[in-house]
């Protein structure tokens, strides 16, 4: 066969041929670049495995340049067009929107499980300029828009390949062209699951009626999801469906943080051991920090890692007070966690409208400021497309012990959120940020407790977890001090889109 122009390892070239392989009963032959019919109805899943740094994003990516090249439709979720005779379809899913930005930002067109499980209604209208941008229609003549609106459209679809952001562009708002939400009833060919090291069994099986050929990529030295018995979803495949990446590809680049990530795999290392080599890579390398105490001006984009709630509470309310936060208001500029959302079961599409936006369990926000109505604020959702919207919020600030916490902020009904600016390692799975804090302290603890979990001890799992989360600098803070912040909280960092989106929970929440 002939490898594609990037050089690979032995281990990924491995990989490579067993998913052509897989590819190849699925109708679709990456050699010839040829589209035909699936060779049966079989369904097939197989898994690429490795730790940080194994090169798992590069075959992803290659993979996925290829099938592009080969005619397979990449599918994002926002808008899908008619489906044509003998189509083939490939989405890229991650987990979480942060995950799915991750791969974004390395040129995949990723998108999250939720917005392929659950796909946009259009108003018929507006659809109209979606086939136009898709290349599946002409021109149209829409009352609402001028000809300045749709060539900012068009402008705006060329430089994005998004339809909704294209749509913004011109002037419009998602209760313009999106009338609701619905279950996807159309299989696609092929899945792409990156971090799939988060997913439970439930997730994997939507995804398996969706996709008869799905490629899982993840990560075996991760924390099993908190819903698992113990395990990642991999870890009960066939031995021959699992192919796994040794080499560590970053580690050419001398990595500081992935030589540490990849020492905890020694079992002679032990807690103060793995401490004492942080130590020394921070006197080495600038890209380790050896920290005395939190910085409390990161923590506004970039949460501290910690293992146990009690420590997380304490911190928010270190970070809350050195910003002289009033105890019964957000400030702009404050970080929020998604906790879910609290809407009855007869507002269904609200709750899909908000999740197909980011709003999603887990997803990052930073609080913007009071919306127009009462109980709404205004959110900026971290990581996703389009990212500035009003929601009707319930934000809970938790507080030390058995007390109940505050709400500075609530509506009756809505999207509901924590505190963000220090996160348990287990939710921050998935994400990256440039500069990581992880408080080495709750690490200690569970060292000395001496948990295993997944066959390995607990607190190897959390430091790899943590100190992976680091694109580009480590900080392994070793006391329990907080900075003073050097300048107040803001919001200017943020960048909006053309129209933020209005979602409007139903009337009980205004």
């Amino acid at each position: 066969m002939t490898l594609p122009a990037v050089t690979f390892s032995s281990d990924q070239a491995e990989a490579w041929d067993a998913v052509t392989q897989v590819l190849r009963l699925s109708g679709i032959d990456l050699d010839d670049e040829l589209l035909s019919a699936p060779a049966s109805e079989a369904r097939h899943a197989i898994a690429v495995i490795g730790k940080a740094g194994s090169g798992k994003t590069l075959l992803l990516a290659e993979l996925t340049r290829r099938l592009k090249e080969a005619g397979v439709d990449i599918v994002s979720g926002d808008w899908e067009g008619r489906r044509k005779k003998d189509r083939r379809t490939l989405a890229i899913l991650a987990p979480t929107n942060k995950a799915a930005s991750v791969l974004r930002n390395r040129g995949v067109p990723a998108t999250t499980i939720h917005r392929i499980l659950y796909t946009p209604v259009y108003d018929p209208e507006y659809e109209k300029i979606a086939e136009w941008l898709a290349g599946e229609g002409e021109r149209p003549n829409i009352e609402a828009l001028t000809d300045e609106a749709l060539d900012r459209a068009a402008g705006a679809f060329a430089t994005h390949g998004s339809v909704p952001a294209a749509l913004a562009a011109a002037g419009l708002r998602g209760s313009d062209f999106i009338t609701g939400w619905k279950r996807r009833e159309e299989p696609l060919d092929l899945g792409f699951i990156d971090e799939s090291s988060m997913l439970d069994e439930k997730q994997v099986e939507d995804l398996k009626e969706i996709f008869p050929t799905l490629v899982l990529f993840g990560d075996p030295a991760q924390l099993p999801p908190v819903q698992s018995s113990g395990g990642m979803v991999f870890d009960t495949m066939k031995d021959a469906d699992k192919h796994v990446l040794h080499r560590i590809h970053r580690q050419d680049a001398d990595n500081p943080i992935l030589d540490l990530a990849h020492a905890l795999a020694d079992p002679q290392v032990d807690f103060y051991a793995f401490e004492r080599m942080v130590r020394e890579a921070s006197e080495r390398d600038e890209r380790v920090v050896f920290a005395p105490r939190v910085e409390s001006d990161l923590m506004a984009r970039s949460p501290v890692l910690v293992w146990r709630n009690a420590t997380r509470i304490r911190l928010i309310h270190a970070f809350r007070a050195a910003h002289g936060a009033p105890e019964g208001d957000l400030l702009p500029g404050e970080p929020l966690i998604c906790d879910g959302i609290e809407l009855p079961l007869k507002h269904r599409k609200k709750r899909l409208d908000l999740e197909a936006r980011g709003l999603i369990k887990g997803a990052q926000v930073i609080y913007m400021g009071p919306g127009r109505k009462p109980g709404f604020s205004r959110l900026h959702v971290m990581g996703a497309p389009e990212p500035q919207l009003s929601a009707a919020s319930i934000v809970r600030i938790e507080q030390e012990g058995d007390a109940e916490p505050f709400i500075p902020y609530a509506a009756r009904m809505g999207a509901t959120f924590l505190h963000g600016a220090a996160v348990t390692i287990h939710k921050a799975q998935g994400s990256q940020w440039d500069t990581v804090q992880v408080f080495a302290p709750d690490i200690e603890i569970a060292a000395r407790m001496g948990r295993v979990e997944a066959g390995q001890p607990l607190w190897k799992r959390l430091a790899y977890v943590a100190i992976t989360r680091a694109e580009r600098e480590l900080r392994w803070v070793v006391r329990s001090m907080l900075a003073k912040p050097s300048e107040p909280l803001g919001t200017d960092d943020l960048v909006a889109p053309a129209v933020p989106f209005e979602l409007s929970a139903p009337q009980a929440a205004g």
